[in-house]
């Protein structure tokens, strides 16, 4: 059984650009790498939480045109062996994750995080439970921008809430964890629903309403979407809080 970090990177992230760049590699901080201060890719920090939270493969899922994302990472990190998996026309988030699936064995589990977000605490993943579909849930200020889950006392979700314009929680999803067994029964019900979701959020509810089970963890603090240049500013910002007390990440000035 293996481990993977599902890492969809596949978009084309207009809400920041023109950059000359993947916009997963945006710098943001720096890193030590022996005695050199190195800046840092925006999605190194899922792939250092995906490292914490015990993978051994890490798969991006980049379109033709993002053979940056190759160079950057190349193939290994740490004890990880990397792929890569090409999403030819950036179709959402569940064709994204869907385009991993070749590589991933039914036994084994998988994490999935956004490459293009910085969260806290850095051991999340380590927090969802094992062979089951787990949301890691995160408070944010403005819960309408994304998927918002309700979940019962219980911790089960009953509803994830798409970007909602009023949403009933300020709780998030910010990364999830299932066996690759479920990874697989979600895209067959996707294909049965005509690959019209491309938010997770409403495949979600769809294999709820069939009983399916979801887990909520609520153990996120922090949560930014560097996807904007107000969320750049926080993140740097986050970063710069918690960095005054990490060995080995400072922001740069």
């Amino acid at each position: 059984m293996s481990t993977w970090g599902v890492v969809p990177a596949a978009g084309l992230g207009t809400r920041i650009q023109p950059l000359a760049f993947s916009k997963e590699l945006l710098p943001i901080g720096t890193r030590r790498d022996g005695e050199t201060e190195r800046p840092r890719a925006v999605c190194e920090y899922l792939v250092e939480r995906m490292l914490e939270g015990g993978a051994t493969r890490i798969c991006f899922v980049i379109s033709p045109a993002k053979t940056d994302i190759m160079n950057y990472f190349g193939g290994q990190i740490g004890n990880a062996s990397i792929c890569y998996a090409i999403q030819p026309d950036p179709s959402g988030l569940c064709d994204a994750i869907f385009t991993a699936l070749p590589f991933i064995s039914p036994e084994d589990e998988v994490l999935v995080g956004l490459p293009d977000t910085v969260w806290f605490p850095e051991n999340g993943f380590a927090h969802l439970p094992p062979r089951t579909f787990s949301f890691l849930l995160f408070p944010v200020e403005r819960p309408e921008l994304f998927d918002a889950v309700l979940d019962n006392q219980e911790g089960r979700v009953y509803e994830v809430q798409v970007k909602a314009a009023r949403p009933s929680t300020h709780w998030i999803w910010g990364a999830f964890k299932l066996p690759g067994q479920e990874l697989a029964a979600l895209h067959d019900l996707w294909q049965q629903r005509e690959r019209k979701d491309q938010y997770l959020g409403t495949l979600v509810n769809a294999h709820i309403a069939n009983g399916g089970y979801v887990r909520a963890v609520r153990h996120g603090e922090t949560y930014v979407d560097v996807g904007t240049l107000h969320g750049y500013r926080e993140a740097v910002r986050l970063l710069s809080e918690e960095g005054k007390h990490r060995r080995g990440i400072r922001i740069a000035a």
